[in-house]
């Protein structure tokens, strides 16, 4: 059978440098969901206006084991009232060894927040139709752009500690 050509973005999350890279267990750490102006807000005509916050964390387990969790944080205004917030954290247990310092942070950096992304996404989705509102829908996410750019803030912040 001869190879298909990949198609560009088929792939979400790209390879992991050489090494050693294993998924030993994906869950929700927690959830919550308010819809502080209920059942008013069902009522309101629906103009809404949505922020939404991403953070990760890493915690090393032990020798080549780490819990990285995803936390997502949605928040839907109409007009001036909260119609709901909702907030994900979704974490996952991963086998990581061989990598140099730099793979090693970009691998919990952005590889395994993109392999939890669809698994919060689809969470944050259930959480929001189960509580009455229409759909939605949370758009994809580069966490590759994501880190190098806060990767280079970091590296500016550093090199900015001489007060000009």
């Amino acid at each position: 059978m001869a190879d298909r050509p990949r198609m560009k973005g088929a792939d979400f999350a790209p390879a992991p440098p050489s090494g050693e890279f294993s998924i030993h267990k994906i869950y929700v750490k927690d959830i919550s969901f308010e819809t502080p102006h209920s059942p008013s807000i069902f009522s309101t005509e629906w103009t809404p206006d949505a922020d939404v916050n991403l953070r990760t964390r890493v915690t090393q387990l032990d020798a080549g084991r780490y819990e990285i969790t995803l936390s997502i944080t949605a928040t839907v205004e109409v007009g001036e009232h909260t119609a709901f917030l909702a907030e994900v954290q979704q974490a996952g247990i991963f086998g990581i060894v061989g990598l140099t310092s730099d793979e090693l942070e970009s691998v919990t950096g952005a590889y395994c927040p993109a392999i939890l992304y669809p698994y919060a996404r689809e969470v944050v989705s259930d959480l929001v139709m189960r509580g009455g509102f229409p759909p939605f829908v949370l758009s994809p996410v580069d966490f590759d752009t994501l880190f190098e750019h806060q990767r280079a803030q970091r590296t500016a912040g550093a090199g900015d500690t001489d007060g000009g």
